[in-house]
């Protein structure tokens, strides 16, 4: 840290950045600021001044607020505190919830167009409840920390300092009840609390052996691991079936092509386009998890024509390249694919692999909207544009979105 770590400095925000913090300027020089809001006037505390181009610092207090600006949901997050005994996980809980919708737009717009050269009118749409509840009471599984004590807690934003805490209320009420903030934990790293919506809530401690648990999508039961991964918004699992269901031009979608569902976790988003198109559907789910595989494979098997294979994605599209026949391309050439990749997107090779295999439409599932917009420009470069965009707020009072986008080959 240089000499202006710990200095306190006045700064008008003009902008929300990717990663939910807000964008200032002292001097010239650009300074993100954590936990204001585009608009303010706040008394930011320098926390890293390494970079020539851009310093890093932490409103401690708010000098002109933004009409916005809200009691913090979860005191122990709030500006009040110091910033290094903040929690993390709700940045966004300090800004009325119309308005952290609007910020999540305007950071997929602004992705977009100055990556992919896109224009978008794309707005933000809350899931049922979340209105009502003021965004609170919607996860379904929370991770917490444990710290030299034993005590639980998230960690400080951009930090590994475990926060204690008495409280989590972005958690379900399941949830909160079946989490253990006043035990002690000793040796262990992690401590995860989950409520399926089958059975009761349940506790995994650090390594523990994972155990099978069901999740209801509507009138489908899914079988995963309390240890895999799974959509942590309640309504979340419900509202991607439905927006992948209609991300799918139904003109170009072929049953009997090789359709693909990459990343493809336990099979959600493969039964999601069975479920549409019917028993005849033939659809691949790749997924790098071998017991989420093996799950998948499980929650598939009504479809005679679905399949569930391990590997990486990259790998995946490459064997195809090297060994499909011809009759076999031209499958994939009439394939819808699916893919719903982590947060770093799917990348160079990957959609390089799938222009080349060029199929008839793409439904990109993203929850992170720069490497979205990468992602569309890339497979722009292979005649593919963006037809349809939506975009969710499956994480309230944070910085994330998630967005479902169609492409379409010209």
């Amino acid at each position: 840290m240089g000499e202006n770590t710990g200095r306190e400095v006045e700064l008008t925000v003009e902008r929300i950045a990717h990663g939910g913090i807000s964008v200032g300027r002292l001097d010239g020089r650009v300074v993100f600021v954590a936990d204001a809001i585009p608009g303010e006037t706040v008394r930011a505390r320098i926390s890293d001044d390494r970079k020539k181009s851009f310093w890093r610092a932490d409103a401690i207090e708010v000098l002109a607020p933004s009409e916005h600006r809200r009691d913090h949901v979860w005191p122990v997050a709030s500006i009040a505190r110091d910033p290094r005994q903040r929690a993390g996980g709700a940045e966004f809980g300090h800004i009325a919830l119309s308005h952290q919708r609007e910020l999540k737009r305007q950071v997929l717009a602004e992705s977009l167009q100055r990556m992919a050269g896109v224009e978008s009118d794309v707005r933000v749409e809350q899931l049922p409840g979340d209105h009502a509840a003021n965004g609170l009471g919607w996860r379904t599984r929370i991770r917490l920390h444990v710290d030299d004590e034993g005590r639980i807690g998230p960690m400080a934003s951009r930090s590994h300092t475990v926060i204690p805490v008495t409280d989590a209320p972005l958690a379900s009420p399941a949830v909160q009840a079946a989490t253990p903030f006043s035990e002690r934990f000793t040796g262990l790293g992690t401590v995860d609390v989950l409520a399926p919506t089958v059975g009761d809530a349940r506790l995994v401690l650090g390594e523990q052996k994972p155990t099978v648990i069901s999740e209801r999508v509507g009138e489908r039961t899914f079988r995963l691991d309390d240890t895999g991964f799974w959509q942590v918004h309640r309504e979340a699992p419900a509202a991607l079936t439905a927006a992948v269901q209609a991300a799918i031009d139904d003109a170009a979608f072929d049953p009997r092509a090789a359709n693909l569902d990459l990343y493809g976790g336990v099979g959600l988003l493969a039964a999601a386009v069975g479920d549409r198109f019917g028993a005849s559907t033939r659809v691949t789910s790749v997924e790098a998890d071998e017991r989420a595989t093996e799950r998948a494979a499980e929650n598939l098997a009504e479809w005679v024509g679905a399949a569930a294979v391990t590997g990486r994605v990259d790998r995946f599209l490459r064997e195809l390249e090297q060994s499909a026949s011809a009759a076999e391309r031209a499958r994939l050439r009439a394939a819808t694919v699916v893919l719903d990749p982590p947060r770093a997107g799917a990348g160079t090779e990957v959609m390089a692999a799938l222009g080349r295999l060029s199929p008839a439409q793409l439904v990109y599932v993203a929850c992170d909207p720069v490497a979205l917009a990468r992602d569309v420009a890339l497979a722009a470069q292979h005649g593919y544009r963006l037809a349809r965009l939506r975009a969710f707020d499956l994480f309230p009072h944070t910085h994330h979105v998630e967005a479902v986008a169609s492409l379409v080959r010209d």
